[in-house]
């Protein structure tokens, strides 16, 4: 990102990825569980895998994480929840390495 927009990666760092995940009244597990189903719902695939390593990381299991995309798919489309469950699957395989 650096090389091509090196004003927006400052932003990611110091407003994104600071400032916001640093605000008390939510937990990096919540914040994360709310970018994770906001990246499903909008069909952002391409970011899913980051995110929701994050999440995992963060605290979110494996059977919420599923019961996630269970509960999006009633409120954010079943399309939506098909494209990302090729994602979240290599999610978890790769994590029980």
């Amino acid at each position: 990102m650096r090389t091509v927009s090196p004003a927006l990666e400052n932003y990611t760092t110091d407003a994104v990825s600071g400032d916001l995940w640093k605000r008390p009244q939510l937990s990096p597990r919540d914040r994360s569980l709310v970018t994770v189903s906001a990246l499903v719902a909008t069909g952002q695939v391409a970011q899913i895998a980051y995110h929701l390593n994050r999440a995992m990381d963060n605290g979110l299991t494996r059977d919420e994480a599923s019961e996630v995309m269970t509960q999006l798919a009633f409120y954010a489309g079943w399309p939506n929840v098909f494209s990302a469950l090729p994602v979240v699957k290599d999610v978890f395989e790769k994590r029980a390495h």
